[in-house]
């Protein structure tokens, strides 16, 4: 069986004829004939009964209408799926976008093209909805070792505590990894960007605290119950009382990378790479390789 089928004959249930169901279809009463007998043929059994003046569906076709309704209706949603990444660029984040610098390329991006949107979508897994789709780019701040996936270095950040604002932390302009030590850590193992590897090994944390979600990670700050680690757009995206953020000395810099399907790179994809460098003020050949030679290694 096919789709023209199925469409074929949930048409002559609904308009009561072959006629009139070749009419809604845009083809002849013959052709409509000829599909339903294909799948009543491709199914062993008869869906319609046919009389001179009307059709009736059988038991069995009554059933079956139900069904073909919901398989094209799900063909109609997919191809809304569709329709919609054609009018937006989706770019998924897990924990935060481009901190300051995300309006910056938003805007930089409606300047040149003002009828397609670049909109930031918060999906929470390693991905950042490339995976499950729900992304055609992906914010990541952490390694991503699969290989159905290309990322690019877009900038780096540096990383901060989050502290309680009554903690005498939060009296300091700035800390190290050594001064949470004593204090428990909250962590997001899934998606984040610290691990117990970023403190040096006689100065771990004393209690870690596995924590999923931005608001409950920043709920357990701002009642001293935890402290955390995290990129510098995190402190931007996340103003919230209660909670203080201070640089942190002496540790590495988060790079921050634009990931895409490795097979099915979005049209704009070279675009987008410039415009975010330019957000975080690189040029387009930083980040270890210039967009053209990225290009070419996406399309080989």
């Amino acid at each position: 069986m096919d789709l023209r089928q199925l469409r074929a004959f949930v048409a002559v249930v609904d308009a009561g004829t072959f006629t009139d169901a070749g009419a809604v279809l845009g083809i002849s009463q013959a052709s409509v004939s000829r599909s339903v007998a294909a799948l009543e043929a491709a199914l062993g059994t008869r869906l319609l009964q046919r009389t001179t003046r009307h059709v009736a569906l059988t038991a069995t076709g009554a059933r079956v209408a139900a069904q073909a309704r919901r398989i094209l209706e799900e063909l109609a949603h997919l191809e809304r799926i569709v329709a919609e990444a054609r009018t937006e660029v989706r770019v998924g984040f897990a924990w935060a976008a481009l901190g300051r610098h995300t309006r910056r390329l938003q805007k930089a991006w409606a300047a040149v093209h003002p009828g397609v949107p670049l909109v930031f979508v918060q999906v929470n897994d390693p991905t950042a909805g490339l995976a499950a789709g729900a992304a055609d780019l992906a914010v990541i701040r952490r390694p991503l070792d699969d290989p159905r996936f290309a990322t690019t270095e877009i900038g780096r950040e540096s990383r901060y505590a989050a502290v309680a604002t009554d903690s005498a932390l939060a009296r300091r302009r700035s800390l190290r990894v050594e001064d949470l030590s004593r204090y428990t850590v909250a962590i997001d193992s899934r998606t984040g960007t610290t691990t117990l590897g970023l403190w040096p090994a006689d100065a771990r944390p004393t209690s870690v605290r596995e924590t999923p979600a931005v608001d409950e990670w920043l709920t357990l700050i701002a009642a001293g119950q935890a402290v955390g680690v995290t990129a510098e757009a995190t402190a931007h995206q996340y103003p919230r009382p209660g909670v203080a953020y201070r640089v942190l000395r002496q540790v590495p810099p988060i790079s921050v990378r634009l990931a895409w399907w490795r097979d099915d790179p979005p049209d704009q994809l070279t675009e987008v790479i410039t415009l975010a460098r330019a957000a975080y003020g690189w040029s387009a050949a930083e980040g270890g390789q210039g967009v053209g030679e990225e290009a070419g290694d996406r399309l080989g």
